[in-house]
Order: C-alpha cells, then sequence, then structure tokens
C-alpha cells in the first residue's frame, strides 16, 4: 500500500492538499529541498523529530527556517537532572526529592517498584518538556533498536537508557561497543553468562541479526548473504569473559562491566568468507572493539541501519526506487562520515524526499506519540509540586501500555513489530484493543480529565483557544485547530461540518459576538462555560477522526 492509498484507506478521502502539476512520488531523492518553507513544512519536521510540538514552536520554526531548526533540533543539550525519589518515605538511603540512581536497595523494603514508577514518570516528563530537539526521538529509536527488557533493576535501566541519550547522534560503531558491554545488555542476551567453556550466542548472533549488518535471505545451510553461522560461533568466543557488577545490590557497589581474563578464549577465531575471512587472535578486553570494527567493515551495516532510520522517520515501504534514491546515498554518506549519525539524519529530514508531499501524514503515531501529542499540544498546567508531577506523568505513561507500547519493556528482542514486521508495520498499533482505548484517552482528557493524586489533567479549552492568532472568526478557530492538530489540511466539507459543531445552525457573526463578550467578562461563569463547552466540541472531534491517528 503506497502513501496516497493509506491516507485514502485511513481517512476515508483523498488527500485534501492539490498535487503539484508534477506529483512527487518515490522518485524523490536525497537532493536538499528546495521547495516552499511555511507552517506544512515546519510542522512536519517537528512532528517526526519530537515528541508533538507546540504551536508556539512550530510558528518559531517557520520564522527561523529550516537550517535554523535543524541546527536547533541537533543542538547539545546538558543531561537531564536524574529520577527522583517521590513515593516512598521509609527509603533508609534516599529521602523525597533525592536521586536513587546510585542508592542500594533494602532487604526489608521493596523500593524496586517505587523506584521503577520513578523512572517511567521521570521519562514521560522529558517526552512533555523536551523542547526543540531531536534527542528524545531519536532515545526511543535506540532503545527500539538495542531493546532490552526484563532486566528487573531500576538502577540499571536508568544507566542503560542514559547510554543511549548521550549517544542520541553520536558514532554508531561506537555506541555498538559501548551497548556491547553494556550492563544491562549484558543481562538481557547473558552475555554475562558467556566464558570460554560454556560460549552462550545469544548475544552474538543479536549483534549480527539486528544491531549491525541484518539477516540476508538464506543462500546456503547456515549462510544468511550477510553472516553464516559459523560467525555466530565464532564471534560469540569472542565475547567471551564480560560480567556486570552491581545488580540489585544491597550495598553501594558502582554498576559497572568488567572483564574476567580466564573466562575468556584465548584461541584464535575464524570467520567466514562473509567477513573475508578474518581471523581474530586475543586481544584481551579489547576483542570485542575490535570484532565490531570488522564487522562495520562491511557496507551492508550501513544500508541496513538506514533502513531502520527511514521507517522510523519517513515511511515503512522501501522499494527499489527508495532503496537507490534514498537508502543507498545515506548509507555511503554514513560511511564516508565514519558512522556519524547526525551528517546523515541532517541529510534525510532536509531531503526533497522527506519534504515530499506523499510523506506528510501517512505514518500512524505510536502510542506514545499519541499520548504525547493529545497532552502536549494542549500545554496542560501540571502542578508545580514535583511529587504532583511525577504522579502526573506517572498517570499519562499508563496509558501507553494498554495501547500496546511501553517504555523500557519493547516485546522483543527486534523492538516493537510495528518498525519490522511485514506487511502491516505501523498498522498493527490500530486494532479492536488499542483503538477504545486511545478514544477513551482522549476523551477523559476533554471530558472529566485525567485523575492524579488530587489533581485533574483536563484541557482547557479557553487556554488554548488564545494561542490562535484570530479566536473570533468560527472559519479561522476551525481551521486553525485543524492545522495545529492534524498533519494535513482537511476539506472544505470537513471544516464545513467542525464549523456545524462549534455553531450549530447559527450565523457565523454569533460567535464573534459569544466571545467577545466571554472575552469582556471572563469571570461570567455562564459565558465562560458555553463558550468552553463549544470548543471541546470541536476538539473532541479532532481528536476522534482518523488524521489525528496520522504524522
Amino acid at each position: 500500500m503506497d502513501r496516497r492509498t493509506m491516507l485514502t484507506a485511513l481517512t476515508g478521502r483523498r488527500a485534501a492538499t492539490p498535487a503539484p502539476a508534477a506529483p512527487p512520488d518515490n522518485d524523490t531523492t536525497l537532493a536538499p529541498y528546495a521547495g516552499p518553507w511555511g507552517f506544512e513544512q515546519a510542522a512536519h519536521l517537528l512532528r517526526r523529530t519530537m515528541f508533538a510540538p507546540r504551536l508556539a514552536q512550530i510558528k518559531t520554526a517557520v520564522a527561523q527556517g529550516l537550517d535554523a531548526t535543524l541546527a536547533q533540533l541537533f543542538q547539545e543539550l546538558p543531561m537531564p537532572d536524574p529520577p527522583v525519589n517521590y513515593l516512598s518515605n521509609n527509603d533508609p538511603f534516599v529521602p523525597l526529592g533525592d536521586t536513587w540512581v546510585d542508592a542500594p536497595y533494602s532487604r526489608t523494603i521493596n523500593l524496586r517498584n517505587p523506584r521503577h514508577r520513578s523512572l517511567r514518570a521521570w521519562t514521560m516528563g522529558l517526552l512533555l518538556a523536551e523542547g526543540v530537539s531531536i534527542r528524545e526521538r531519536m532515545t526511543l529509536f535506540w532503545h527500539n533498536h538495542f531493546a532490552t527488557n526484563n532486566v528487573n533493576d531500576p538502577k540499571y535501566l536508568y544507566r542503560h537508557i542514559s547510554l543511549l541519550r548521550a549517544n542520541a547522534w553520536g558514532n554508531f560503531r561506537e555506541l555498538v561497543k559501548a551497548i556491547t558491554i553494556d550492563p544491562t545488555m549484558l543481562r538481557f542476551l547473558n552475555g554475562n553468562e558467556n566464558t570460554r567453556v560454556a560460549p552462550n550466542e545469544n548475544y552474538a548472533r543479536e549483534l549480527l541479526e539486528l544491531f549491525t549488518i541484518g539477516k540476508g535471505e538464506q543462500v546456503g545451510p547456515g549462510d544468511y548473504s550477510t553472516f553464516t553461522e559459523q560467525d555466530v560461533a565464532e564471534m560469540a568466543r569472542v565475547l567471551t569473559g564480560w560480567r556486570d557488577r552491581g545488580f540489585n545490590a544491597y550495598e553501594e557497589v558502582p554498576i559497572e562491566a568488567f572483564f574476567v581474563p580466564n573466562r575468556h578464549d584465548t584461541g584464535a577465531k575464524q570467520l567466514s568468507h562473509r567477513f573475508d575471512n578474518e581471523v581474530i587472535s586475543n586481544m584481551g578486553n579489547q576483542e570485542y572493539a575490535h570484532l565490531v570494527d570488522v564487522i562495520f567493515r562491511q557496507p551492508e551495516v550501513a544500508r541496513h541501519i538506514c533502513r531502520k532510520l527511514y521507517r522510523w522517520f519517513v515511511y515503512y515501504k522501501i522499494d527499489e526506487t527508495v532503496e537507490a534514491n534514498v537508502i543507498e546515498p545515506m548509507a555511503q554518506l554514513l560511511i564516508a562520515s565514519n558512522f556519524e549519525m547526525r551528517p546523515v539524519l541532517e541529510a534525510l529530514l532536509r531531503s526533497e524526499h522527506f519534504f515530499d508531499v506523499l510523506s506528510m501524514g501517512p505514518v500512524i503515531k505510536n502510542p506514545l506519540d499519541f499520548v504525547v501529542s493529545a497532552v502536549k499540544t494542549f500545554d496542560f498546567d501540571f502542578p508545580d509540586n514535583y511529587r504532583l508531577q511525577y504522579e502526573a506523568w506517572w498517570r499519562i505513561f499508563l496509558q501507553t501500555p494498554a495501547m500496546q507500547m511501553e517504555y523500557f519493556n519493547p516485546p522483543e528482542v527486534a523492538g516493537w513489530k510495528a518498525y519490522y514486521q511485514e506487511p502491516v508495520f505501523y498498522r498493527t498499533w490500530i486494532n479492536a484493543a488499542t483503538l477504545p482505548k486511545r478514544m477513551s484517552f482522549t476523551d477523559t482528557l476533554i471530558i472529566n480529565g485525567l485523575q492524579a493524586g488530587n489533581e485533574r489533567l483536563r484541557l482547557d479549552a479557553l487556554k488554548f483557544i488564545k494561542t490562535i492568532d484570530d479566536p473570533y472568526d468560527p472559519n479561522a478557530v476551525v481551521e486553525s485547530f485543524a492545522r495545529i492538530l492534524l498533519p494535513r489540511p482537511l476539506t472544505d466539507n470537513q471544516l464545513a461540518q467542525l464549523k456545524e459543531v462549534l455553531i450549530p445552525g447559527l450565523p457565523d457573526y454569533e460567535w464573534g459576538v459569544e466571545y467577545t463578550d466571554y472575552e469582556a467578562n471572563p469571570g461570567n461563569m455562564q459565558l465562560a462555560v458555553a463558550v468552553d463547552a463549544k470548543l471541546r466540541n470541536v476538539i473532541r472531534v479532532l481528536l476522534s477522526i482518523p488524521e489525528f491517528y496520522l504524522s
């Protein structure tokens, strides 16, 4: 299914934006975009690189231009302050408000659950307050790429996700080296059990099949065109000897990986013809790094990661034309850049292919994107008290597992199915179980509000309308709301239907009179309630139509 067909199927209509004289298609390339730069283009860039931009951020991007906006997206930022204890009054090591990331566990008190909860709430808080930056989107990309789960120590998970965040657009090859001896990964794929007398192939297999070169078509017994079973076995030997320290420790033990020489296989490792019959001799604690260098000599490594970037930022379908016009140039740029990710990301995000009209709007939002966009776009007011903030973030986080995407818990070592499982890809997000959850969540935000401790997170429609340029014209109101919330313009008929929701059966001037009266008398509850109810009805419709589910 191509972009235009998918838009039609999901929305029940053709894209409203008129096609240019020469309709763009997959023939567009990685060449720099030279078309118009306006609200639609700026919003598209920010929606794909952030978790739901606010209106002010889109307007700023329009004013700054593409180059300045890209520079801001890649601006180096300090690492966020670590998560804190916001739940446990009886933590013997960490007072309320202090961080637990270096604190031991208790033998008598369950501290793991409140720390897990703190980590997840903190993560949601980062998504909601990310600013104009690609860092959180790339952190989630790497979390999906180097997927781990069932490592039941939030201190480990904090260090793991911090490693990904610190290397969001850094050097891919160096990140693979760091992940190979990352304590969380050592535990998840049994690298800490890999010894010279009992080699464990789990990590070696995923290092090849998922993390670097990818699994090609089987062309012979144990030969997958990119690596062989011989390579898996020999690379497992290379990776022997690594252990981790500090897991669920009851003392102040630093979390780290360390090398045990007598657990390491010192013999020669013979790789297959897929790696030019390389022989790796004993290099002690640097052997794993040399192995990664050997793997990265193969150009298919660059192609494999570029395909994953493409599916993350553009679209799931990669045909022969996209492979030739977009993926291959990205891969060659990655190799030429010594596997630095930023040049490749910038080339993709400033390309004519990325800004092709058919690239705007066909991606189904993943649950995190959906939930954050329903909250962040409306600039919800969160409590000033950090405990209440964390509780609000936690309640928002809890919405996503029911929609089948839970941060820190990808379902497979391959990550979430939407980014690899053919033929459905993103469409896996919408099903009989998840669609009602999405609809219920947005309805809750609009109608009663989401309960978070003693607070309720409820959309402030009267605050939201003040962000648009012309709140007095009902046509401008519905068009502005749609423009902010949806990735593609609505048809004239749809806009007319929205206006009917706002002012059913009334002439346009009635809305101007009503809103002006409210604005002149904001303390008049009767006027405020009436205007607020009308706006909520429009927003509820916008958040329930298929277009809101797209990016």
